[in-house]
C-alpha cells in the first residue's frame, strides 16, 4: 500500500516552500491524495499532469485548496478503510467552509460507485478508472468554470472497451531518479479471491512504441531506474498478439539511453519462457530482480485459488529461473488463512518458502473481498488463525532474510541513492538491485565527507554489516 501525502510540487520536482508558487493560481488551487499500488500511482500522475497543463495549481494545504482529489484504491478490506477515512477527512473540511469540494477517483470510486454516492452525498464527483483523463472536467465543474447542459452529471466512468490509457502527461511526484511504467491495464486472470477484473477490466496491452515513447520522456527527464508494472506483466501482448511479448519490449528497453536499471514487478508464474529468461539474463540495465506473487504451493489451495499453476509447475519454474538467471533476487507474496486451508495445507506451504529460500516474500492474511468466488465459500478461518499463521510464516521467511543479508557482507555492490540520513554524518539511504521502493530493504550508506553523495547517484560500496533486514555499506 503506498500513500502519497498531500504534496506540492512543480515539474521540476523540487517542492516549493510554504506560500511560494512558480505561477499564478490560474483556474484554481487542489491538493491531491493518492493511495494504493504503484499503477495507481502512475494513474495519479497522469492526472496531475493534466491539472497542471490546464491551470489548476497544486498546493501542500488543503485548507488553501478549491478542492482536493483522491484517487483511491479498493482492492482490500484495509485499503477501502483507509480511502474512506481520507474521504471523510475532506469532507469534513468542506462542511466547515475551508474547501469547496471533494473528487474521489481511482478503484475504490469505480468498485462503489452508488454505495459511495448514497453514503456520502457531499461528494462532488466520481471518476472511474477509465474516465482519469476527464479529470479536468470534474475541476471545472466544481469551481465552476464549467456551465454546459451536463453540469449536474456527479460521474465520469468510460464505457466498454476497456483500453490501456497513455500516461504521457504525467507529472512525476517520486523522487525525480526513478519512476514506474506501466505496460498493460486490467488483468484476464480470475483468481478466487481478487477483484481487480471487477475495478480495472480485462487485460489491455499498452502499445508498444507508447510504452517506448514514455520510457525515453522520463529517462531524458533524470529518470535512473525504470520500474515496470503492471496487473500481470508477463501476458503483455497476448491480448493484441495471441503471444507474450515481454521479452520483445524488455529488449527495446534495455537499449534506452539513460537507464540504469530496469525492475520487474508483478511476474504471474505463466508465459514465462526461454527467451524472456535469456533477455532477463543477458541485458545490460535490467536487473535480476523479479516480482512474482506466488500465493501457495499446496495443490488444492492453488485450485482454489484458481490461479492455473500447481506445485510442481512452481517448483519447476522457481528452478528455472534461478539456473538461468545469475544472482537472482526472488521476491514473492503469500496468502495465510485462505477458505478451507489445512494444517497441513498451511504447513506445507512453511515447509516450502523454508527450502526455496526467497530473498524477500510479503505474507497477506486472506480478506473477504465482496463479489468474489472465494466470498461465497462456506468454510472461512477465524481472524486469529490467519494471523496466527502470517506470523508463522514470517519468522521462517525472516531467518532466510537474514541469512541473504549474511551472504553479502563483504561484496561490493552498486548502490542507488535515495536521501540522505544525517548529512552531518554523511549517512545516506539507498538501495541495492535487489530492493524495490517501499516495499522491500534498504542500504544504509556512509560516504567521503570530501564527495558527498547525491540523491540519484548510482555508486560503488562495500557490505559491512547488517541490521535485520537492512544493510549497512561504505561507499567506495
Amino acid at each position: 500500500m503506498r500513500s502519497l501525502p498531500i504534496v506540492e510540487k512543480v515539474p521540476s520536482h523540487q517542492p516549493l516552500e510554504a506560500g511560494q508558487s512558480t505561477r499564478p493560481a490560474g483556474k484554481g488551487r487542489y491538493s491531491f491524495i493518492s493511495l494504493g499500488c504503484p499503477k495507481n500511482l502512475v494513474d495519479s500522475e497522469q492526472m496531475l499532469g493534466l491539472l497542471e497543463q490546464d491551470g489548476y495549481h497544486l498546493v501542500s494545504d488543503p485548507e488553501q485548496s478549491d478542492f482536493v482529489v483522491i484517487n483511491t484504491c479498493g482492492f482490500i478490506d484495509s485499503a477501502r478503510k483507509e480511502s474512506l477515512g481520507a474521504i471523510d477527512q475532506m469532507l469534513a473540511l468542506k462542511r466547515e467552509g475551508k474547501i469547496r469540494g471533494v473528487l474521489v477517483s481511482g478503484c475504490l470510486a469505480e468498485r462503489q460507485r452508488e454505495q459511495l454516492l448514497e453514503a456520502r452525498p457531499e461528494i462532488d464527483g466520481l471518476i472511474g478508472v477509465f474516465g482519469r483523463d476527464d479529470i479536468t472536467v470534474m475541476a471545472d465543474r466544481v469551481t465552476g468554470q464549467w456551465t454546459s447542459s451536463l453540469d449536474e452529471q456527479r460521474t465520469i466512468f468510460r464505457p466498454a472497451p476497456i483500453r490501456a490509457l497513455a500516461d504521457e502527461n504525467r507529472l512525476q511526484v517520486t523522487p525525480p531518479h526513478f519512476a514506474y511504467l506501466k505496460i498493460s491495464e486490467g488483468c484476464d486472470r480470475l483468481c478466487t479471491f481478487c477483484a481487480i477484473p471487477k475495478m480495472r477490466g480485462k487485460h489491455a496491452s499498452k502499445p508498444m512504441d507508447s510504452v517506448l515513447r514514455e520510457a525515453r520522456k522520463l529517462a531524458e527527464s533524470g529518470v535512473r531506474e525504470l520500474i515496470i508494472v503492471a496487473q500481470d506483466t508477463t501476458y503483455y501482448g497476448m491480448d493484441t498478439d495471441g503471444r507474450p511479448r515481454l521479452a520483445e519490449l524488455l529488449q527495446q528497453l534495455d537499449e534506452i539511453s539513460g537507464l540504469d536499471w530496469i525492475r520487474l514487478m508483478y511476474f504471474y508464474p505463466m508465459y514465462i519462457d526461454d527467451r524472456l529468461i535469456e533477455t532477463i539474463a543477458k541485458a545490460r540495465h535490467i536487473l535480476p530482480y523479479i516480482d512474482m506473487p506466488l500465493q501457495h504451493i499446496n495443490d488444492t489451495m492453488l485450485k482454489r485459488m484458481s490461479r492455473r499453476v500447481n506445485r510442481q509447475q512452481t517448483e519447476e519454474l522457481v528452478q528455472k529461473l534461478r539456473s538461468g538467471i545469475p544472482n537472482l533476487v526472488l521476491r514473492t507474496t503469500m496468502i495465510t488463512g485462505f477458505p478451507g486451508e489445512t494444517d497441513e495445507q498451511f504447513e506445507e506451504l512453511e515447509d516450502f518458502v523454508a527450502r526455496a529460500r526467497f530473498e524477500r516474500v510479503g505474507v497477506f492474511t486472506y480478506s473477504i473481498e465482496p463479489d468474489t468466488p472465494a466470498a461465497k465459500l462456506t468454510d472461512h478461518l477465524p481472524e486469529r488463525i490467519k494471523k496466527e499463521r502470517r506470523n508463522r510464516l514470517m519468522a521462517i521467511q525472516q531467518q532466510n532474510a537474514f541469512d541473504w543479508c549474511q551472504s553479502q557482507v563483504g561484496k561490493r555492490l552498486d548502490i542507488l541513492i535515495d536521501r540522505p540520513v544525517d548529512a552531518a554524518r554523511h549517512v545516506w539511504l539507498g538501495r541495492s538491485f535487489a530492493d524495490a521502493p517501499d516495499v522491500d530493504s534498504v542500504v544504509y550508506v556512509t560516504g567521503d565527507p570530501a564527495s558527498p553523495l547525491v540523491a540519484g547517484q548510482l555508486v560503488p560500496a562495500e557490505i559491512v554489516a547488517f541490521q535485520d533486514y537492512d544493510l549497512v555499506a561504505a561507499a567506495i
